[in-house]
């Protein structure tokens, strides 16, 4: 699968997460999620916010000048909305970023657009099931999804370990089901609820 593809369909599949919450109840969105320093509305707020630094990244902007103009709650009164409209702008600058072959800056070092676009579709999909876990949603996935971006993570794996991005890989041990065990390469424990 090409990576613009999967930067699209991962960011459609966390839009269809999204679009569940339509009338989950006030207190609900205070609720936990396997993200243990964030509650639904922290994790929301957070892919909104990749989501508006992806256009000027993928245009070449640095990291110091996009400085904190979205900092904050980039939410507000319509926490649905704002998310469809960020991953719009997402999903088109991506793939001009790819078919232009430009470099993205980023604050570890410069890279080519198409591993950006990798990294963003890795966060839409693990926290796409970190938003449905914490709701009660739909928390399988596209087996394309799962196979693309298992391919690519088995070699950064340790890098994101290194760097402290994502957990330790949980006890257990393996099932076999590709799914469950790509959330546990991103230290999650697939049978995690908010209970």
């Amino acid at each position: 699968m090409h990576v613009t593809d999967l930067h699209r369909r991962s960011v459609e599949g966390f839009l269809d997460r999204v679009a569940a919450l339509d009338g989950l109840a006030p207190d609900r969105w205070g609720g936990p999620t396997p993200c243990a320093d964030w509650d639904v509305r922290t994790l929301l707020n957070h892919l909104v916010y990749e989501d508006l630094w992806t256009a000027p990244l993928m245009e070449g902007a640095t990291v110091d000048e996009v400085g904190d103009r979205f900092e904050g709650d980039l939410l507000g009164d319509d926490p649905l909305g704002a998310a469809r409209a960020a991953a719009d702008v997402a999903v088109t600058a991506a793939a001009s970023g790819i078919v232009a072959g430009r470099t993205v800056h980023l604050s570890f070092g410069d890279v080519p657009a198409e591993e950006y676009a990798y990294q963003l579709a890795a966060d839409h999909i693990i926290h796409g099931w970190d938003l449905a876990a914490a709701t009660g949603g739909d928390t399988s996935m596209d087996a394309d999804l799962v196979a693309a971006l298992a391919e690519w993570f088995a070699a950064n794996e340790d890098a994101y370990r290194q760097a402290g991005a994502i957990a330790e890989r949980p006890d257990g041990e393996t099932s076999g089901d590709a799914w469950a065990e790509l959330l546990r390469a991103f230290g999650r424990d697939p049978a995690w609820t908010p209970a």
